[in-house]
């Protein structure tokens, strides 16, 4: 007597169409979520390539003309949940279009164990965002600060000369660029960010001044 296997049921097509259903819903919902994770990083290099929302670019190179307008730069300094005194170090400078500037910040870790930074940056109106450009930040990359250490930081900086001809920016000489320094957000990686600037160890706050960064 023989036996026959049972052969496997087909599904039916409203199954089929199930299944389908079943496979794409969790393709959007890990695309989703992926997306979400991607939006800031992503939003944040949108910014420095366009200068939108009053993002600085970082620029390779100076320009290679100078114009005679002027336009006036303000400083600002800010600190979020960190134990440090953030200040620049001269309240404006005035800059011909095109002109590299300099400027400095000073930054004092008045907490009792090495803490590690990150600034974010702007600047004001908006529409200058575009045309604000650095060649030197301690902004690019983490900052590490001793406890009692004091630290200097330079700017390297330009107003591109495209400034004059953007009908949104027409009378408005005065731009100011601000910094806040956050915590900085770390990785778990053993590996350091070699900084973008060479800081500067300005004083101690009593005893000697340990080694810079």
């Amino acid at each position: 007597m023989s036996s026959t296997a049972p052969s496997k049921r087909q599904k039916t097509p409203g199954e089929r169409r199930n299944a389908r259903l079943a496979i794409i819903c969790v393709a959007i919902f890990v695309g989703m979520v992926g997306a979400a994770y991607a939006a800031v990083p992503l939003y944040k290099m949108f910014c420095q390539v366009t200068g939108f929302d009053g993002t600085v670019r970082k620029a390779s190179a100076a320009p290679n003309r100078i114009l005679a307008r002027k336009v006036n730069v303000r400083f600002d300094a800010n600190v979020r949940t960190l134990p440090w005194t953030f200040t620049a170090e001269q309240v404006s400078q005035d800059v011909q279009l095109g002109a590299t500037g300099l400027a400095f910040f000073k930054v004092t870790n008045r907490g009792d164990k090495p803490m590690t930074g990150r600034a974010s940056y702007n600047v004001v109106p908006e529409q200058a965002g575009p045309y604000f450009q650095k060649l030197e930040c301690f902004c690019f990359s983490n900052q590490t600060i001793q406890p009692g250490q004091t630290v200097e930081f330079p700017v390297v900086y330009f107003v591109d000369p495209a400034y004059a001809d953007d009908a949104e920016t027409k009378g408005k000489d005065e731009i100011t660029l601000s910094y806040t320094f956050f915590p900085a957000v770390e990785d778990g990686s053993a590996k350091k960010e070699v900084a973008a600037t060479t800081p500067r160890i300005v004083q101690p706050l009593g005893g000697t001044p340990p080694r810079g960064l």
